[in-house]
């Protein structure tokens, strides 16, 4: 015997918007670790300091961190807007900087941001979903 849920949309428990909070939390974290962990090597390859790679690395594991544990909070439509309104911030933000070439990167470096900030979009619309399944 299967079981159908029968649970309104708008009294959904959200687990659309954590699943996808959590995915973003989970590779923030592992990415960061693998940048701070290879920071020299790394900055050699992007075109940055080792400063700014560890530095970057640490910033995502702490993010990451407190995005998982915000994704367990009983109001997540409130944090689902709020990190999506901050991937979509990132994202232009990376983008214009990209465009304008702030930073000394490599070829290399432009095309790792730019995967990122392409992954940040993902998520960012996978929580879109997720906060539009809960209104």
């Amino acid at each position: 015997m299967t079981a159908i849920n029968t649970r309104p949309v708008r009294e959904s428990t959200g687990s659309l918007l954590r699943f996808a909070l959590r995915a973003d939390a989970t590779l923030c974290a592992g990415v960061g670790l693998l940048v701070a962990m290879a920071a020299d090597p790394l900055s050699r390859l992007s075109g940055l300091s080792a400063t700014s790679e560890w530095l970057a690395g640490a910033a995502l594991v702490i993010y990451g961190a407190a995005l998982y544990l915000a994704a367990g909070l009983p109001d997540v439509r409130r944090v689902g807007v709020g990190v999506l309104a901050g991937n979509i911030a990132f994202a232009i933000l990376a983008t214009v900087v990209l465009v304008v070439g702030w930073l000394p990167l490599t070829d290399l470096g432009v095309a790792a941001t730019a995967v990122f900030t392409a992954a940040t979009l993902a998520f960012a619309y996978a929580q879109y979903l997720g906060v539009r399944r809960l209104a």
